[in-house]
């Protein structure tokens, strides 16, 4: 009996010593959670309108499971009209990574500072430029002197207006840009006459048509449009954070990629009313939009979402442009620092996807 009892004791501190030393590493180890050695890593990120449409899959990621099933606890946060934006609020250390646009990389390579992009959520912006009734706007040819609404000066949008009026060959001191936010504030902009257009996002888009008061005059948020629009394919919503911080936590990014490639995997193969119906209930009905509306504004819309979070080819050469154009950039910006696929890649080989995107080479 009691060599029983000192043989458990001791098996009992083996495994404790064992448990111990696993689990010693820390959260950023790279150990999967899932085997119980190290603490499950948790990542913060804020998002550029949660709600969205166009920023679906970060939530859709969380309530599906993805993020634990990787090994990862996420705590996902939005930005708010008239706050820091979501890049900015990386970029200075708030958060540890953002869900906003690709451009942003570039915007901040400029400025010094090393942004990536990990992964690659859609291939076009997911926007439409609203236009009043009354507006006389029916393409970007008729810019000149109007005030046009954008999310935020700075922002996404407020690059996007100024490309469109520039490749028509009309300046940025012959528009007035206005910060409208997005939904209810883009909507009353409009409504008021404050601004003759908006450049905005599903559902405030299905909101705006429902009361009769705009209509869509440039198509951004599918593939087919953006590419007539821009030049070529646009990417758009991805997940990035600081060159230092995924350096440091190679394991925790890969385990975030990992999530969201398998997240846009499932939107590639259910429908727009499978995707409403695991987001909150207050993403998809509310004040602006009934469900039904918004699962036949996610139909229309659903192809700005790539299938493998890949950059595409040409995407970056396409953003770049436009921030030559409208002053942003130069040719200078080093394409290959400001994204990667690797991470992407290695998460469609783990879970046997195949890769359908064309991958954006090392220039772009």
């Amino acid at each position: 009996m009691i060599k029983r009892t000192l043989a458990l004791s001791l098996a009992g501190t083996l495994a404790l010593a064992a448990a111990a030393a696993c689990g010693s590493s820390g959260g950023n180890s790279g150990q999967s959670a899932a085997g119980g050695n190290a603490p499950m890593p948790t990542v913060t990120m804020m998002v550029g309108g949660i709600d969205k449409q166009i920023y679906l899959p970060y939530e859709l990621a969380q309530q599906l499971g993805y993020y634990k099933k990787y090994g990862v606890n996420m705590q996902l946060s939005t930005e708010v009209d008239g706050g820091v934006g979501a890049e900015d609020a990386m970029a200075s250390g708030q958060v540890n990574m953002a869900g906003a646009w690709y451009n942003h990389t570039i915007d901040f390579q400029t400025k010094g500072k090393n942004v990536i992009d990990v992964v690659q959520l859609s291939g076009a912006p997911g926007e439409r430029e609203m236009c009043g009734k009354n507006s006389g706007v029916h393409s970007a040819a008729d810019f000149a002197g109007k005030t046009l609404g954008v999310t935020d000066l700075g922002s996404g949008t407020d690059s996007l207006t100024k490309f469109l009026a520039a490749q028509k060959g009309i300046k940025s001191s012959q528009i007035h840009r206005l910060a409208v936010g997005a939904g209810s504030t883009a909507i009353a902009a409009v409504q008021s006459g404050s601004a003759a257009c908006v450049m905005t996002t599903q559902p405030t888009v299905t909101a705006m048509q429902q009361k009769g008061i705009a209509y869509s005059a440039i198509d951004l948020a599918t593939t087919t449009g953006a590419t007539q629009a821009l030049g070529g394919a646009w990417p758009a919503a991805g997940v990035l954070t600081t060159t230092d911080w995924a350096n440091a936590n190679k394991a925790t990014v890969q385990k975030v990629v990992d999530a969201l490639v398998d997240t846009m995997h499932w939107i590639n193969t259910h429908s727009a009313a499978d995707i409403a119906n695991k987001l909150p209930q207050s993403y998809v009905q509310n004040s602006l939009v009934s469900k039904a509306d918004y699962i036949a504004a996610l139909t229309q819309d659903k192809g700005q979402f790539l299938p493998d979070g890949i950059m595409p080819a040409g995407g970056p050469k396409t953003v770049l442009a436009m921030e030559e154009l409208i002053g942003s950039a130069t040719s200078s910006v080093n394409l290959s620092a400001t994204f990667t696929n690797d991470y992407a890649i290695a998460a469609n080989k783990a879970e046997g996807y195949t890769v359908t995107t064309t991958p954006a080479g090392p220039n772009g």
